[in-house]
């Protein structure tokens, strides 16, 4: 690049320039004992074939074939069809295509945040969670003999139930808020769905709690476009290629259907391409968000951390190439390059020149990358917990069902009556909460016995179970 000029100094010859490339050929001349002189190719392009050119080619690469200069010293990748009619060294910098797109505004936590935590699905699978085991705890504890109490009111006895509805929905509530409730179940099932619910709400509270914080103090960015996948499924974004570049001739080549929809796609629209680096970069600045520039990952790189800072880079780079220094066809200085790159690249000097003009002078604030990666926890994150939950309350109405069978067995052989009967008496106490009358009398659940409407009416404590 040109150097800016100080007051009152007016820079000449090689001083006029300072860069990567300025530096690489001092290194080079020095390694080779050659002097150079450093001009700027006329047209301002790299090369690619150009049919009203003599040479066949425009840019460096025709200046090259024309002898009207040495050697070539820029970003300049090395492709098959280069290689065809100019020599490369070995590449002194590997790089591949990368997109560039407009730095996203950072986003602060808003009013509701605090939800951000959890997607939106498992907020959904929480209500409907705490919906269900409520009704499962109503179920079993009405189906669950342990769960009735034998009571002596002013109006007479009678029997109850404190899993009401009401208080299965007040139990759930207090449990997955981390507070206590009045009422527990007494029987397993009850407690089977007790206990998986209050593991359920451990884990989905805790989770909540970790990723809480991250998301109330940090800025998020949200990034529309991640891969060249992304771009080619839209077409709200444009993006587009230096013209007359390697780049775009990767896209017109190439037979991945990714990469071909993309060139249909800027092809259709020829105003996407651009003459210059510099109005590519401009253009991604200037246009909210709407335009993406496909671009060398190293000068990705350099400018991304250059004022503004209004710039970055996304997903991983397209393909892999390098650049190299380029000679015309048997050139005597080929072998001797050659050498002289290798040398530099085995003890390590490419590296610092790299670092120098990329990263030590790098203009841009360095910030925890971590800052844009909080995500919030899907479905797919907690979804054992889950599981979890709908086999705990499973096993719990199985259970349920198990002490429903067995305790109307009991009491069928207690009275000698029909398991049958027994069962019938037991489904209207949970259904209803009103003891069975027949003929037989009503059954009594605080000693499971069937009574005469006399014995009925008599304190708990005197009541005898009734035999035939």
């Amino acid at each position: 690049m040109l150097k800016k000029a100080e007051k009152g100094v007016e820079a000449e010859g090689n001083n006029r320039f300072e860069g990567y490339c300025k530096d690489l050929a001092d290194l080079i001349s020095q390694k080779l004992g050659i002097n150079y002189e450093l001009k700027l190719v006329n047209d301002s392009k790299y090369g690619a074939m150009d049919s009203q050119s003599d040479s066949g080619w425009n840019g460096m690469i025709g200046e090259l074939i024309r002898k009207e200069a040495d050697l070539a010293i820029a970003p300049l990748t090395i492709t098959s069809a280069r290689e065809r009619v100019i020599d490369f060294t070995k590449p002194f910098m590997s790089l591949g295509i990368s997109i560039m797109i407009k730095k996203p505004v950072k986003k602060n936590p808003g009013i509701f945040s605090f939800m951000n935590p959890l997607s939106s699905e498992i907020w959904m699978c929480i209500i409907l969670s705490y919906v269900g085991v409520s009704v499962v705890m109503f179920l079993v504890s009405r189906f669950s003999p342990h769960e009735w109490r034998y009571e002596e009111t002013l109006t007479g006895p009678s029997i109850t139930n404190d899993f009401s509805l009401y208080n299965s929905l007040w139990f759930s509530l207090g449990a997955i808020m981390q507070q206590s409730c009045d009422v527990c179940p007494r029987s397993v099932s009850g407690r089977i769905v007790g206990g998986v619910w209050w593991f359920f709400t451990l884990i989905v509270i805790s989770s909540y709690t970790a990723n809480l914080a991250a998301f109330l103090t940090v800025e998020r960015m949200v990034t529309p476009i991640n891969s060249a996948d992304d771009l080619s499924k839209q077409t709200e974004v444009e993006y587009g290629v230096l013209r007359d570049s390697s780049t775009q001739e990767f896209f017109r080549r190439s037979k991945i259907s990714v990469y071909v929809h993309m060139w249909e796609f800027m092809n259709s629209r020829p105003h996407v391409f651009v003459d210059s680096y510099r109005e590519g970069i401009n253009r991604v600045r200037e246009s909210k968000g709407k335009y993406a520039f496909l671009i060398e990952s190293t000068q990705n790189d350099y400018v991304n951390e250059r004022l503004p800072c209004d710039t970055m880079k996304v997903g991983r780079n397209l393909d892999a190439k390098g650049y190299g220094v380029a000679t015309p066809l048997q050139s005597p200085l080929r072998v001797d390059l050659n050498l002289a790159v290798l040398h530099l690249k085995e003890n390590g000097d490419l590296t610092k020149l790299e670092n120098k003009w990329w990263y030590d002078r790098s203009e841009c604030k360095t910030k925890d990358s971590k800052e844009s990666s909080q995500s919030e926890l899907t479905l797919s994150n907690v979804a054992g917990c889950f599981y979890i939950l709908i086999g705990g309350l499973l096993v719990a109405m199985i259970v349920a069902l198990i002490e429903f069978y067995w305790k109307s067995r009991i009491e069928a052989m207690r009275n000698k009556i029909s398991l049958y009967e027994a069962m019938k008496a037991n489904v209207r106490i949970s259904i209803t909460g009103a003891p069975y009358f027949e003929r037989i009398g009503k059954y009594h659940p605080a000693t499971g016995a069937f009574l005469s409407i006399d014995e009925y009416d008599k304190p708990a404590s005197h009541v005898q179970p009734h035999t035939h």
